[in-house]
């Protein structure tokens, strides 16, 4: 099986956010959500790696967080990071939609 190591720095960059959210402005909420959507993506790139349909929970973390991002960017119009974050997980998205029909 090959490691989806996509899936696996998808992750580690929204924890990391989450922490530099806390660290920078001191948001509670950003380091909470960077934990549990990271270790969310987390799971699901480790599902991933052993079964490569099992797409569901990296699909739900991805879509959920793309969604919650991009109504934020619409919001305050700031790239970061919302708008960066929303990108992203929209990238991860159409390439979960990619393995699941390959």
């Amino acid at each position: 099986m090959a490691v989806d190591w996509i899936g696996f720095g998808y992750a580690a960059a929204i924890a990391f956010g989450g922490f530099m959210g806390y660290k920078r402005k001191g948001s509670v909420m950003s380091l909470m959500a960077g934990l549990v959507f990271g270790g969310l993506s987390f799971y699901g790139a480790f599902n991933l790696s052993y079964n490569s349909k099992d797409i569901k929970v990296s699909l739900l973390s991805a879509g959920l967080l793309s969604v919650i991002m991009g109504m934020r960017y619409k919001k305050s119009g700031k790239l970061m990071p919302a708008g960066i974050m929303s990108g992203l997980s929209l990238l991860m998205v159409f390439r979960l939609f990619l393995v699941f029909i390959a």
